[in-house]
C-alpha cells in the first residue's frame, strides 16, 4: 500500500569521519547513495519506499560538518550542525536571531536534537522553515566535492520540491549567511501553533532608515514549488515611506507571487490570503508598528 510504513529496505552501510571520506564515497556511488545525518526525514522516506538507496553514508559522526563561527563579517554553519544546537547557540542568538527565531518554531525537542540544517535544506520541501529566514538573511550555501568546492547562493539552489543545484557527487559542507544590521520577523502558521509542518510561513529582514524602508526582503514558504523570496517587495519598497499603505502594498505583492496548492492541510485560496495576513504581520513588527 502506498505510503505504508515497512521495516527498512536493505542497503550498505558505510559510516563517514572526514569530509574528504565523504566526497570520496559520494564521487564513487553518486545516485546510488544517500547522505544521513539526523535520519528525521530520510528513514522515514525509506520506510515508506519513496526512496530506497543501496547506499547509506552516515555523516552524522563527521566533525568538520558541525559548528557554528564567526568568520569576519560571516556567520559559518555546518550543514550537520544538529537544529537545537544553533537555537541555543549565543553567537546565533546575538548575530542573526531570526534564526533561531524561526528553529524555535520547528518540530519537536527531539526531532530539533537529531535534525541538522543542511538536512533541512537539502530536503528541498517548500514548507522547509530554515528556508525563509536564511532567504531573508542573504544565505549561500558551499557546495563540495571530490573536484572542490562552490559557492551557491541559497536563493538560486532550490529548483522544486525535493530538487535542487546539488549535483549527485556533492555534499552541502556549510552555510554562510551575512551578518547584517536589521530587525527580522519570523510567523508561522499551521495546524498548532508550533511543531508541525507550516501551511504557511513568512519571514522579513529590513532596514530602515530615516522613516524609509532601506532594504527590504520577505520571503514565504508552503506556498509555491519551492521557497520564495520576492523580488518585487524588495524594489518595489526601496526607499519607500514606513507606513499602513506601503505594509498593505508588500501583502498584497506576495498574494500575487504565490503559487500555492491545495492538500489535506489547506486550500490554495486559504494558503494565498494567509500568505498576505502573515507577511503585513511581519512587517508591522519589524516596523515597530502594533500587531
Amino acid at each position: 500500500m502506498e505510503g505504508e510504513i515497512r521495516p527498512l529496505p536493505r542497503f550498505e552501510y558505510f559510516s563517514a569521519r572526514s569530509v574528504k571520506e565523504v566526497v570520496s564515497l559520494t564521487e564513487q556511488y553518486r545516485e546510488e547513495a544517500r547522505l544521513l545525518a539526523g535520519g528525521t526525514d530520510l528513514l522515514v522516506w525509506m520506510k515508506k519506499r519513496v526512496v530506497c538507496p543501496r547506499v547509506i553514508i552516515d555523516i552524522s559522526a563527521v566533525p568538520e560538518l558541525a559548528f557554528i563561527e564567526k568568520r569576519g563579517e560571516d556567520l559559518h554553519i555546518g550543514a550537520g550542525t544538529t537544529l537545537n544546537a544553533i537555537r541555543k547557540s549565543e553567537l546565533v542568538n546575538t548575530e542573526i536571531p531570526l534564526l533561531a527565531e524561526a528553529i524555535g518554531y520547528m518540530a519537536c525537542q527531539q526531532i530539533r536534537n537529531k535534525g541538522t540544517i543542511g538536512g533541512n535544506i537539502c530536503s528541498a520541501s517548500p514548507a522547509a522553515d530554515t528556508a525563509p529566514p536564511l532567504l531573508v538573511l542573504g544565505a549561500s550555501i558551499s557546495l563540495a566535492s571530490a573536484k572542490g568546492e562552490r559557492v551557491v547562493p541559497l536563493s538560486e539552489f532550490f529548483l522544486g520540491p525535493g530538487k535542487t543545484l546539488k549535483e549527485p557527487d556533492e555534499i552541502l559542507r556549510e552555510i554562510i549567511i551575512p551578518i547584517r544590521q536589521g530587525r527580522g520577523a519570523f510567523l508561522k502558521l499551521g495546524r498548532r501553533k508550533s511543531f508541525t509542518l507550516s501551511i504557511v510561513s513568512v519571514a522579513a529582514f529590513g532596514t530602515i532608515e530615516n522613516g524609509r524602508f532601506e532594504d527590504l526582503k520577505v520571503a514565504a514558504g508552503a506556498v509555491a514549488p519551492k521557497p520564495l523570496l520576492s523580488i518585487k517587495v524588495r524594489e518595489e519598497l526601496k526607499g519607500v515611506s514606513v507606513n499602513e499603505e506601503a505594509v498593505d502594498r508588500a501583502a498584497e505583492m506576495i498574494k500575487k507571487e504565490v503559487d500555492p496548492i491545495t492538500d489535506i492541510r489547506a486550500s490554495a485560496e486559504y494558503r494565498r490570503e494567509m500568505s498576505g495576513v502573515l507577511t503585513k504581520r511581519a512587517l508591522r513588527k519589524i516596523c515597530g508598528m502594533e500587531v
